[in-house]
C-alpha cells in the first residue's frame, strides 16, 4: 500500500462527564474505566486511519499521572504516531478539566498497538503516517525504540508462558502437596 495520511487525519477526541458511579471510594475515576476509555478511543483511531477493522495487539503502558475527580470532564485524544506494514502505534493523552474553573491537567498517557484486519480476517496493510507538528515528529522519531522494546517484551511473555504453562497455579500446589 502506497497510501499516506497525516496524523491529523486519524485524530480522535472523546469526552465524558465523570459521575459518582464511575468513581472509587476516593471520588476519582476507576482505573479500569479509564483503561476501557483508552482502548475504545484507540480502536476508533485505528479504524479511522486504516478504514477497516482493527484489533488491540498490545498496550505498552498506561501511566496514571493524576487522578480524574468526580464532576470533571475527562477528555481523551488519540492519534497514530507510527505505522509498520499492518500495525499502528497509537498514543492516547488523557486530560481532566474542572468544568467550574476551566483548569486542565494531563491525567494519563498510553501507547497501544493495533493491527488492521481485512475482510478476509487476516492482517492487512495500513497507510503510512506523516507527522507534521513538533510533538507528532518527536513521537514518530521515538516510535522505533518503543517497537523494539515491544518485541523484546513479547519474547519475554512467550518465555514466561512456556515456563508457567496453562495449569492453574493452585492446582499445581495441590498436586505437589499430595505427593
Amino acid at each position: 500500500m502506497d497510501q499516506v495520511k497525516t496524523v491529523s487525519q486519524s485524530r480522535i477526541f472523546k469526552s465524558s462527564h465523570v459521575l459518582p458511579p464511575d468513581t472509587n471510594n476516593h471520588g476519582t475515576l476507576f482505573g479500569g474505566k479509564l483503561m476501557a476509555y483508552i482502548d475504545d478511543v484507540a480502536a476508533l483511531c485505528a479504524r479511522k486511519h486504516s478504514r477497516c477493522n482493527a484489533v488491540t495487539a498490545s498496550t505498552d503502558s498506561i501511566d496514571f499521572i493524576k487522578p480524574v475527580k468526580v464532576d470533571n470532564e475527562v477528555c481523551l485524544e488519540a492519534f497514530v504516531t507510527w505505522t509498520h506494514k499492518t500495525s499502528m502505534e497509537i498514543f492516547v493523552r488523557v486530560l481532566a478539566e474542572d468544568l467550574f474553573s476551566g483548569e486542565r491537567i494531563v491525567c494519563a498517557t498510553s501507547f497501544l498497538t493495533f493491527v488492521a484486519i481485512g475482510d478476509d480476517g487476516r492482517p492487512t496493510e495500513v497507510p503510512k503516517i506523516i507527522p507534521q507538528t513538533e510533538v507528532e515528529k518527536f513521537l514518530h522519531q521515538t516510535a522505533p525504540d518503543r517497537a523494539k522494546v515491544r518485541k523484546q517484551r513479547r519474547v519475554q511473555s512467550k518465555n514466561l508462558i512456556e515456563k508457567i504453562g496453562s495449569t492453574l497455579l493452585w492446582e499445581e500446589d495441590v498436586k505437589s502437596s499430595e505427593l
